[in-house]
């Protein structure tokens, strides 16, 4: 290198770094894909297995459609965006209208139709049953073709937004910084709903979700505003000078890159790993730690939730002084080492007598997860360099749609083995639905009761009341029985949760018209606490949702291993490129002006 070359790499050093204000608009980008693309897929598996009663076999077979549409929709965002010439640049249109789009079909997904006239349409519970499925179906294909529009385009531009080895991983760790910060309300969406002011009287968290959705839309679109004029694409000009490449040829050169298969492989595992058992994660809290109580379980998941993502964001700054001392790669398996002793962990810190312990694997998993993904992501980058150097194209967009694309096989293929291990594991949604019914039933008896303390309404209304809560408890017996005789409950299990229901009738049948205000209160109260108990799900199932979960991210995360101790991109040789570039980019500059 001369002189002359050497002072312009030195000049573009400066030239490499991000201003604060480009940095906080990227960085916020990462509500959408940290946040919000993973808290959908969770929290329709979870509510609609054990809120609305649909099978979880069937929902892990929906969750899985849109991935695999992903396989289609990722390559042709990605090749669409790197084609693309218009006055604003190549990525930010897509970021607009993605954003956009986010928002609107997170609320068309909560707002499933019923009442009467559905019921019309579908008198069968099943056929009920098979609409919800098929709402849900399509309600997810519109919402993550939306992220899709949005992350692709995003994540491209933060490769392009600079060249430094380092300094693209603080961008990525800004963007994992902001998404966290978000990522700390997303687990309380599931106590939000749950909150009377937002489900009411008789319903349960799923009617809640409807207007918690609607808070969210009401952030995502502004923020996609923001984000489309205060962004920059740096280096377009030049961009929009190279030629259009065909799309087949772009996936051809991509899955060639040796480098960038062994880190998409890295990622894919490990991530497919947790993804398994992430739903699981959900379970064990609610019906393991605390016996079925979702408002409990929902509030130690929101704790939970917080801890995570506050973690998150601190665990930003780590990385940004581990990673420049000993590089990405051996940065990515303290990573997967930090996981791994997290999930081990878990052994004794799934404990019904010390709930608030699932703090300390949470701490563990959630710094090794920022580490993994961040570098990912900025590992992406320096390969599109590289591959700059040798073909003298700019393909981000390729790159990152196919990496992208192997993470969400990866979370299709886990939520279709997700639904299918909580099948495996007997897991009685039915029970948990009619013992919420019963539940229902009993607050509507609160506050039918409350009305005729406050304004004396009519004590008819609610002694019905109280014979629809005990037809409940007859529906939720029968339903028990019936899987008795079928062997799918344990029989000391069986046994005592009928006692439970014969208690809670008995109580039922013991209100009286004629007692006192005093009296009747307090018999209100025994009944309420009777109910949750019910939930409870066999000893058997219970075991066997812990050894899953604990148990299939650590045999993943040996073969993420294997794969990134073969990753041959160094630290020297990312700033050699980089070098590079430079030169070559100065070079075209020049004769460019010179003609």
């Amino acid at each position: 290198m001369d002189k002359a070359e050497a002072a312009t790499a030195n000049n573009n050093n400066s030239t490499d770094r991000v201003s604060f204000a480009q940095m906080a608009a990227y960085g916020s980008g990462g509500i959408i894909p940290i946040a919000l693309f993973n808290v959908a897929g969770i929290l329709v598996g979870l509510m609609g297995n054990i809120s609305l009663g649909l099978s979880a076999f069937w929902l892990g077979v929906i969750l899985i459609i849109p991935r695999l549409w992903d396989a289609v929709s990722d390559p042709i965002i990605g090749h669409l965006s790197d084609n693309a010439r218009t006055r604003f640049g190549r990525r930010r249109p897509f970021i607009l209208l993605g954003g956009i789009l986010v928002g609107i079909f997170f609320v068309v997904m909560w707002w499933v139709p019923k009442g009467e006239m559905i019921r019309t349409w579908f008198p069968s519970e099943a056929g009920f049953q098979a609409f919800q499925l098929v709402y849900f179906l399509i309600s997810l294909l519109l919402f993550f073709t939306a992220c899709t529009i949005f992350e692709i385009p995003h994540g491209a531009l933060g490769m392009e937004m600079t060249s430094d080895y380092h300094e693209r991983t603080k961008l990525f760790s800004a963007k994992s910084f902001v998404g966290n910060l978000f990522a700390m309300s997303t687990p309380w969406l599931f106590a939000l709903a749950n909150m009377e002011i937002f489900r009411g009287p008789g319903g349960n968290e799923a009617d809640g979700m409807r207007y918690v959705s609607l808070m969210v839309a009401g952030l995502l679109i502004p923020l996609s505003l923001w984000w489309f004029f205060s962004l920059r694409e740096p280096g377009f000009k030049r961009v929009a000078a190279q030629g259009k490449t065909p799309f087949w040829s772009d996936m051809k050169h991509t899955f060639g890159n040796r480098n960038f298969i062994l880190l998409t492989l890295t990622i894919f595992t490990l991530a497919m790993g947790f993804n398994f058992v992430n739903l699981l994660g959900s379970y064990i809290p609610i019906f393991y730690v605390f016996g079925g109580d979702k408002v409990a379980g929902a509030y130690l998941l929101g704790i939970n939730g917080t801890v995570w993502a506050v973690t998150g964001l601190l665990a930003v700054f780590p990385l940004n002084w581990i990673s420049p001392k000993i590089g990405k790669k051996k940065t990515l398996m303290i990573a997967i080492a930090l996981m791994v002793v997290a999930q081990l962990s878990k052994i004794v810190c799934y404990n019904p007598t010390y709930p608030y312990l699932i703090i300390i694997p949470t701490l563990l998993l959630s710094a090794g997860m920022l580490f993994f993904f961040t570098l990912g992501s900025s590992m992406v980058g320096d390969i599109c360099d590289e591959d700059d150097l040798q073909t003298g194209h700019r393909t981000e967009g390729s790159f990152y749609s196919i990496f992208w694309w192997f993470i969400k096989m990866g979370t299709a293929l886990a939520s279709f083995v997700a639904g299918s291990l909580i099948v495996l594991t007997q897991f009685d949604q039915t029970q948990v639905t009619k013992v919420d019914a019963l539940e229902g039933s009993i607050r509507e008896m609160r506050v039918e009761w409350q009305d005729i303390e406050e304004n004396g309404g009519n004590s008819v209304d609610f002694f019905s009341l109280v014979d629809k809560a005990r037809t409940r408890a007859s529906e939720l017996e029968v339903h028990l029985e019936e899987r008795a005789l079928k062997k799918r409950i344990n029989e000391e299990h069986l046994t005592e949760l009928l006692k439970k229901i014969e208690n809670l009738d008995s109580r039922l049948k013991g209100i009286k018209p004629d007692e006192s205000n005093e009296v009747l209160d307090q018999k209100l109260k025994e009944v309420e606490e009777l109910v949750v108990p019910l939930k409870r799900q066999s000893p058997f199932t219970l075991l066997m949702m812990r050894v899953v979960e604990i148990g299939i991210p650590i045999l993943l995360s040996i073969f993420s291993i294997f794969f990134i101790t073969r990753y041959a991109l160094t630290e020297k040789r990312s700033h050699e490129i980089k070098e590079l570039l430079q030169i070559r980019n100065r070079k075209r500059d020049i004769a460019e002006s010179n003609q």
